[in-house]
């Protein structure tokens, strides 16, 4: 998020799409209830009627897999009206603090121009060539290139309106199988957010992530947000709804396979050197008011390294640098789906599933299931026997046939251990152990504490290749590792004095300073741990931002980009719910994004806004993604008609991968859309809730939610029993047959959509099918997440 739960309420409206938080995530969304007491306005956008839905002031039907259309045509109703009534809107936001006045290279051309397509693609490779996409060359003076009327061709904001001028109302409805009346009320109610003053949120989750173009559906989120002023104020911003209670702590610390702790870049085989790799990732600008805090990259990376090698990380061989693995190619493909595929290929030999249960949540879960089958070993680290564990024995297989060792750990419950954990608001906050673990059960900290003494035991007596790198690692927690040491190394410290480093700004490139994790350094100071804070006083300004309770990267800061959240001269753009003031010569309220003063009152010294960008302002034109600076609507891979806006009709640059099992399901054998998607009762692959009597009393059993008028069509009633089927497999359930799905109408045409929960599997007291043997395994262009939320499939009676 890039602002936080109670920020919630300070919202004027909020739309839900992608998500469903009041099933999902029940106690937070109180903050949503708050809001509308204040009078604001939800909108809840989904292909079913949730319970979210039931309590939005509009609700509006939208097939799965048409974000882009759908959140493309708002911001073309908002461009049109910036042209008609600019007073509507904070033009100053959108022109100061973003880059639609930036000029772009004259050779860029877009899907207008190239049938879906952005310039540079190379259909062999399924990649593009980004040189076009790049700004126009500097000025002497190092400021960008820029027109601040937003008048010349070639700036962002003309490029923007080209590319959004084809999302008019009549197609995007077309698209989506939304009503027209209730998308131009949609379009009317969250465009009123962008004046001055009001503020707009967007709640989103695995229903918007979880598609081959998801990164670009989240990049259409964004984009309407900062030209509508909506990021960096109260009630604001991109907040993404964490479906588990560490995933983003978990993804702080590096669980994605192409980062380092911090969101540091993985290094690869082109980075030889570390200077080499300082010289790849560290972004330059030759703008003297751009903050370009990545230039602080080589300081997090050196402290990163002297953390994990302590007194072995000298100048002299680089702090250890040659230590680290280095991909390939030159990005390896280290993704869920890619580490899949490999072991279905016979190239990995060994896994290590800690709280995960793959045997029941990826994707295409029948090849997943044969992956794990040709393991050599695998351990499984858990509260119950998982799937996953219990591979071996599944029904419908021969336990004597399958040769992979499983060695199965009881793990701790959350309650049975002591450590933080970083809610979706990036708020970390310590948790202390309520009882001991029963039986043999470990903490996962004692398990790999354990693990690694040993591996560092076995490479000093045997050795291997790179040994070093693992007994030269600082590994000091002694026999029963503490939480509070881990929290204390990943805080850092100034190695010259022995004492917790005070932030990430005191942090050095030469090897006096270390930090586990920059982005969590000041989380523990010789002042405590601020993690384990519970002052609950609202804090500045009485908005909810409750700085004393917890703690909050970066540096404490409850909203970032705050800087945004004020005029050029300081004042707060919503001067009922400030975030920051500029007043008697200092920032009052939140943590700033950089103590700078206003752009407008010391033009010499201050900085722009938005520091972790180069150019200090703002994207609205991306050059980063794989797929386009703009996001382009594209049908998901398997879909029942065709691209309506171009002849290309899936993303251009993701990942088909090419093994027997890797089926595509064509729309006349399979004509219904399928998503599946999560309950209230049930927790992810359901190895914690299928376990427990009253949660399954609550809900027995996997079911199939379909509309009444497919279930007429195809004979079904409800309580029947129901097989849905794709190219992959299918799956048994109990027939939901409700109002909450109803057809869409997609360019004359009637599409179906279906829906099943996928918390089921073969063991624990409830058993049943995972809906994951109907996903496939592709993935989305950028991130590699999988498509579980748009595919097609049939449904018969059983």
């Amino acid at each position: 998020m890039t602002n936080h739960w109670n920020d919630i309420a300070n919202a004027d409206c909020m739309i839900a799409i992608g998500s469903n938080p009041v099933e999902n995530h029940p106690a937070a969304s109180g903050w949503i209830t708050a809001a509308k007491e204040r009078g604001a306005k939800l909108i809840s956008v989904d292909p079913r009627f949730t319970r979210t839905s039931a309590i939005a002031d509009i609700y509006c039907k939208m097939r799965s897999g048409t974000d882009v259309a759908f959140i493309g045509g708002i911001i073309k109703y908002v461009l049109d009206e910036m042209d008609q009534y600019p007073e509507k809107y904070n033009m100053v936001y959108v022109t100061e603090y973003t880059n639609a006045s930036f000029l772009i290279n004259p050779d860029f051309e877009g899907p207008a121009d190239l049938d879906g397509l952005f310039s540079g693609y190379d259909p062999a490779k399924r990649s593009y060539d980004k040189s076009s996409w790049q700004y126009q060359s500097p000025e002497e003076d190092g400021t960008p290139k820029w027109d601040k009327s937003l008048k010349d061709p070639n700036c962002v904001f003309q490029h923007l309106k080209k590319h959004f001028a084809r999302y008019d109302v009549d197609t995007v409805c077309k698209i989506t199988g939304s009503p027209k009346d209730t998308y131009l009320e949609i379009c009317k109610t969250y465009a009123a957010t962008g004046a001055p003053g009001k503020t707009g949120t967007i709640l989103y989750a695995m229903g918007t992530t979880q598609h081959t173009n998801g990164t670009q559906m989240i990049r259409s989120y964004a984009m309407l947000q900062l030209l509508l002023g909506n990021i960096g104020v109260a009630g604001g911003g991109i907040n993404a709804l964490r479906g588990e209670s560490n995933v983003q702590g978990s993804t702080d610390h590096c669980l994605l396979c192409h980062i380092l702790p911090g969101y540091l870049k993985q290094p690869t085989n082109k980075d030889e050197t570390l200077e080499k790799l300082l010289e790849r990732v560290t972004p330059k600008s030759g703008d003297p008011k751009s903050a370009n805090w990545w230039q602080h990259y080589p300081k997090y990376m050196v402290s990163l390294l002297k953390a994990w090698y302590g007194d072995a990380a000298t100048k002299g061989n680089e702090f250890g640098y040659q230590y680290l693995p280095k991909t390939t190619k030159p990005y390896n493909d280290y993704s869920w789906i890619g580490l899949f595929e490999e072991m279905y290929a016979g190239t990995i030999k060994g896994l290590m599933c800690w709280g995960q249960n793959p045997a029941v949540c990826g994707p295409n879960v029948k090849m997943e299931r044969k992956a794990i089958e040709n393991l050599d070993w695998l351990v499984a680290v858990d509260l119950w026997e998982t799937e996953t564990a219990a591979i071996w024995k599944r029904p419908g297989v021969d336990p004597s046939t399958i040769g992979v060792e499983v060695f199965l750990l009881p793990a701790a419950a959350s309650y049975e251990k002591e450590g933080s954990i970083t809610n979706s608001g990036r708020w970390a906050q310590w948790r202390y152990k309520a009882i001991e673990p029963p039986g043999q059960a470990k903490e996962d900290l004692w398990i790999i504490n354990k693990l690694v003494l040993k591996l560092q035991e076995l490479y000093a007596r045997e050795s291997g290749p790179n040994a070093e790198a693992i007994t030269k690692l600082t590994w000091d927690y002694g026999d029963s590792p503490s939480a509070d040491k881990v929290a204390r190394e990943i805080n850092g410290y100034n190695l010259t004095t022995g004492k917790l480093a005070a932030s990430f700004g005191k942090l050095k490139d030469d090897g006096t300073t270390s930090s586990g994790n920059w982005l969590y350094c000041a989380s523990y100071t010789e002042a405590g741990n601020m993690m384990a804070r519970r002052d609950p006083s609202p804090g500045a300004f009485n908005i909810g931002l409750h700085p004393k309770w917890a703690w909050c990267w970066p540096v404490n800061r409850r909203i970032i980009y705050n800087r945004a959240s004020v005029d050029l001269d300081g004042v707060p753009w919503d001067k009922e719910h400030p975030v920051i003031w500029w007043r008697n010569g200092k920032w009052d309220g939140d943590v700033p994004d950089g103590g700078w003063p206003p752009m407008a009152l010391d033009p010499e010294k201050t900085k722009y806004p938005f520091i972790m960008k180069p150019e200090g302002h703002a994207r609205i034109f991306g050059m980063g993604r794989a797929d386009g600076p703009f996001p382009e609507h594209y049908e998901p891979w398997e879909s029942p008609v065709d691209n309506l806006l171009s002849g290309t009709q899936n993303d251009p640059a993701f990942k088909i991968w090419g093994s027997e099992m890797d089926l595509k399901g064509d729309r006349d054998r399979y004509p219904i859309v399928c998503t599946t998607y999560r309950l209230t009762e049930h927790w992810q692959a359901g190895q914690m809730t299928r376990n427990l009597p009253w949660i399954v009393e609550l809900m027995p059993e996997m079911f199939v939610e379909l509309s009444q008028e497919l279930a007429a069509e195809k004979g079904i009633v409800n309580g029947g029993r129901v097989i849905v089927e794709t190219a992959r497999g299918k799956v048994e359930g109990v027939a939901l047959v409700t109002a909450r799905f109803k057809p869409f109408q997609i360019n004359g045409q009637t599409v179906h959509q279906v829906g099943l929960p996928w918390h089921w599997g073969y063991t624990g007291s409830s058993t049943g099918d995972s809906a994951n043997m109907l996903t496939p395994h592709v993935g989305d262009a950028n991130t590699m997440i999988p498509e579980f939320k748009a595919f097609l499939c049939d449904v018969r009676r059983a």
